[in-house]
């Protein structure tokens, strides 16, 4: 059944942090920076699935007058993602997860960005989901696009008009649901105190950022990231949130949740939405998406085999910078589910099938194999451990002994196999340690995107001097357009069909957070 109503906070401890277990560590300390909930980290990237780059073929035909909604989806089983998927020309992203994982599905938890179209939904409770969770606005089968001028007939704009499909659609779904062992519900939860001005100054101030910096020392950060940040959120707006409170809670009602509807419970809804897509659009501005920038291998870098092909113009390697771009906001995501209270790393593992028959074709052929983020060892507790960074004199406080880095929690829980025929890649939000270099290598990780601000560095505990001469991996660093008049130019995070006019802030009011000192190592 459906959740009565938004989720309970949890309950403050004595230092009044919420005190939640989580995917590593059982408890919080004070030291701790403000962190995601599993549930919002699960939602936010099933969100961002839901927009993952299409080839220009593939998105035409799935938006060409049709009723159905891309759908993001995250499976997540025992605490770790298993699969990221989003919706093709012809498959939806649940149908691909049921082709994907097969008997893995059962006793897994599905995170969607919208609820799923009965014909996904039939399918997934007959796997033997436990959990299906969905994000509460328009759903797959549509029912804002009915709204057309033939079937549109009221004046009024809280009035919904949907199309005989969407509501065939919802009536058979809501059968499915009640019919269905698998708790169904909508995970939305409260975001932790301090987390969202946490986001944008970390995202403000990260590498990527910090590297458009070092190029272009008379660039106004600031106001970049804030053109950026207003931008995406202006796009991810327009997408995931129903325009007005009187349509949401019509779409909220034809769905059989009617309780969302019922105040406090609605504008807590639309409050906790908000803050949402408003995260989402401070970690997508930490990566900004503009002509420039993109992962590109260095031209100093002979280290790896050369590329096949001609070889003209920026190398962006198996993917697109479009898609590299977003696969990195993933691992950024990631990030902010450390336990880490200074350096929050996030990696994401996929692999690239060699042949375009083998697996569902959307995506580019690109399949999961694992996920992870900085933290301490499974099962632990966080105030056991030192959390000192290396500006701490005595070395017995200091952290680096104890943090699994995100690369070790990717490689140690994968979902997948890397296998020698597929092109295998690896995104991480810093350049890879001298510690996780050896076992990249001997994983058979063959694509590495990364930045490589400390590239080269040692800091005593941690040290970044491997990575330059890392041989035979490709390496794709953060970096300007090694030639800006390359026809293949790259379009920003969302795709040319995507992009937003770009506001003018040059005499709005800019943050008053500065840029922090140079960050730590993991």
């Amino acid at each position: 059944m459906e959740e009565s109503g938004p989720r309970s906070r949890t309950k403050p401890d004595r230092a009044g942090t919420a005190r939640e277990r989580g995917v590593q560590t059982d408890s919080r300390g004070q030291g701790q920076a403000p962190r995601l909930s599993k549930g919002n980290l699960f939602t936010l990237l099933s969100l961002w699935m839901e927009i993952f780059p299409q080839d220009q073929t593939e998105g035409d035909q799935q938006h060409r007058g049709e009723q159905i909604n891309p759908v993001g989806l995250v499976v997540v089983k025992d605490g770790k993602v298993l699969g990221l998927h989003s919706s093709g020309s012809e498959l939806h992203a649940g149908q691909a997860a049921i082709l994907e994982h097969r008997a893995k599905l059962s006793h897994s938890s599905l995170y969607f960005s919208r609820r799923p179209c009965a014909t996904c939904l039939k399918m997934i409770i007959n796997a033997g989901v436990s959990q299906i969770c969905f994000w509460p606005s328009d759903p797959e089968v549509s029912m804002l696009r009915g709204q057309t001028s033939e079937n549109y007939t009221s004046h009024d704009p809280s009035v919904l008009s949907i199309s005989e499909e969407a509501a065939l659609d919802a009536l058979a779904s809501d059968k499915l649901k009640s019919n269905s062992r698998a708790h169904i519900c909508v995970p939305l939860q409260p975001l932790m105190p301090g987390l969202a001005q946490f986001v944008t100054e970390t995202s403000r101030n990260g590498d990527f950022m910090e590297k458009v910096a070092e190029d272009d020392p008379e660039v106004d950060l600031e106001h970049l990231y804030n053109r950026e940040q207003l931008r995406a959120l202006a796009s991810l707006s327009s997408r995931f949130l129903v325009s007005s409170s009187e349509q949401h809670q019509q779409v909220l009602s034809r769905m059989n949740l009617e309780n969302f509807c019922v105040e406090p419970y609605f504008c807590g809804l639309r409050h906790n939405m908000e803050q949402l897509v408003q995260v989402l659009s401070a970690v997508v501005a930490g990566v900004p998406g503009y002509s420039n920038y993109g992962f590109y291998r260095p031209s100093s870098d002979t280290s790896a085999p050369p590329q096949s092909g001609p070889g003209h113009g920026p190398d962006p390697g198996p993917v697109s910078a479009e898609v590299a771009v977003h696969c990195m906001v993933q691992a950024r995501l990631l990030s902010y589910r450390t336990e880490d209270p200074k350096v929050g790393v996030g990696a994401v593992i996929w692999a690239k099938r060699s042949q375009s028959g083998c697996g569902p074709a959307q995506m580019g052929g690109l399949y999961l194999v694992g996920c992870g983020f900085n933290a301490y060892p499974s099962g632990s507790h966080f105030n056991e451990f030192p959390q000192m960074d290396d500006k701490q004199e005595d070395r017995q406080r200091r952290k680096y002994r104890y943090i699994i880095h995100a690369e070790q929690n990717a490689l140690t829980f994968r979902t997948g196999e890397m296998r020698s025929c597929d092109a295998s890649l690896l995104f991480v939000t810093k350049c890879p340690c001298d510690e996780c270099v050896p076992l990249i290598r001997a994983a058979g990780v063959s694509h590495i995107y990364s930045s490589d601000l400390d590239q080269g560095r040692d800091k005593g505990d941690i040290s970044y001097r491997r990575f330059k001469h890392l041989q035979n991996i490709h390496k794709y660093c953060w970096q300007r357009r090694p030639d800006p008049y390359s026809p293949h130019h790259f379009n920003g995070y969302l795709g040319k069909r995507s992009r937003q006019m770009e506001p003018d802030l040059r005499n709005s009011k800019k943050l008053s957070t500065h840029r922090t000192q140079d960050s730590n190592g993991e």
